[in-house]
């Protein structure tokens, strides 16, 4: 049971992580894709819009900004 838990933990990092990499890419289309259907911290949201905005990019920002909070 324990290595079902690791194993999720490690797919979310991932997953995280790929968004960054989106987001300082500015894959509007790969980020689109990563966040369908995904829910989040408030915290974690409001890191990447941060993010975000350092390159100003209006789509990205507004995709990460309709990103429902848990």
């Amino acid at each position: 049971m324990e290595s079902n838990n690791i194993a999720n933990t490690k797919l979310s990092i991932a997953k995280y992580a790929a968004i960054k990499t989106a987001i300082a890419n500015c894959e509007e289309l790969l980020l689109s894709n990563l966040v369908e259907g995904l829910s989040m911290k408030e915290l974690e949201k409001n890191y990447l819009i941060d993010l975000a905005k350092i390159n100003n990019n209006l789509s990205i920002i507004k995709l990460l900004k309709d990103i429902p909070v848990i």
